[in-house]
Formats: structure tokens, C-alpha cells, sequence
């Protein structure tokens, strides 16, 4: 009878005990999004930006893009991108591991959203509960065109 009373025990502890940490994932996510990034999403590992064809890691803060035949992980955008508005250039959400590997295809599957400038919300303007500036976590972006400037490798 101990023991059953100790099992049943440990099981409500680790029952009851996982909704908690669930939620605690959610908000980290929720606080790594830039303000820049879309609307509607819990969760985002990457944004594709189709404009630029460049990725975008939240939870590094990291911009990835080709140059020379290699993915560079970098802090900005590099100077060929500067006119580019990350406000209002589209985001597609991607919450799969390095989604730069399958490029070919997102490049033709989201080729649509080019030019959809200003067409999607973004944390920013929005009044949702989730991304008030208690839980948006500081804008990656600076001034008009949402570039940061310093540089980082992976």
C-alpha cells in the first residue's frame, strides 16, 4: 500500500509539473522574437525573408544569408541589404532545424511574398497580450530600416 501511495505520489508531481515548464518555454520564445517579427506566432525558431532570401535565427538573433557559396551567420544585414525594411518586408515562420539546408525550395515555395511589403502585422503594432513590452524583449532593429549594427559569427 506504501508503495502504491508513493507511486501515485511521483505521478502527480511529474503531472502536474509539465504544464509549468511548457509555459516557461513559450514565454523565453515569446521574449526572443524581435518586434519586427509577424504576429500570431507562440513560437518562431526562424524567419525566411523571401525579399532578401535570407534567414533569420530568433533565438541567436542572427541574420543568415549566402555569400560566396556559404552561409554566414551574422548580427546584420550585410551593406547590400541596407535600403531593405525588416518592418515591412514579409516574414514566413519556420520552426524546423537549419532551414537554410532546403533553400532551393524555399526560395520557389515563398517566391510568392515577394513584394508583399506592409501586408503582414508585426509585434510591434500590435496589442496582443503576449508581445507587451514586458514579454517582447528589446527590438533587434535600429532606426527606419530595422538594421542593427554590429556584426557577429556563428
Amino acid at each position: 500500500m506504501k508503495r502504491l501511495i508513493i507511486a501515485f505520489l511521483a505521478g502527480f508531481i511529474a503531472f502536474s509539473a509539465a504544464p509549468a515548464m511548457a509555459q516557461i518555454s513559450v514565454n523565453v520564445n515569446l521574449g526572443a522574437q524581435p518586434e519586427w517579427g509577424p504576429t500570431g506566432y507562440n513560437r518562431a525558431d526562424y524567419y525566411y525573408l523571401p525579399d532578401i532570401e535570407t534567414y533569420y535565427y530568433v533565438p541567436k538573433r542572427q541574420f543568415i544569408y549566402r555569400e560566396n557559396d556559404k552561409w554566414l551567420f551574422m548580427s546584420a544585414l550585410p551593406s547590400r541589404y541596407r535600403g531593405y525594411d525588416l518592418n515591412n518586408g514579409y516574414k514566413v515562420v519556420i520552426n524546423s532545424p537549419r532551414p537554410y539546408q532546403y533553400f532551393s525550395s524555399h526560395k520557389v515555395k515563398y517566391a510568392k511574398y515577394k513584394g508583399y511589403n506592409g501586408k503582414q502585422s508585426i509585434i510591434r503594432n500590435s496589442n496582443d497580450s503576449r508581445y507587451s513590452k514586458g514579454n517582447s524583449g528589446k527590438s533587434h532593429s535600429k532606426g527606419k530600416n530595422g538594421h542593427s549594427g554590429g556584426k557577429g559569427k556563428h
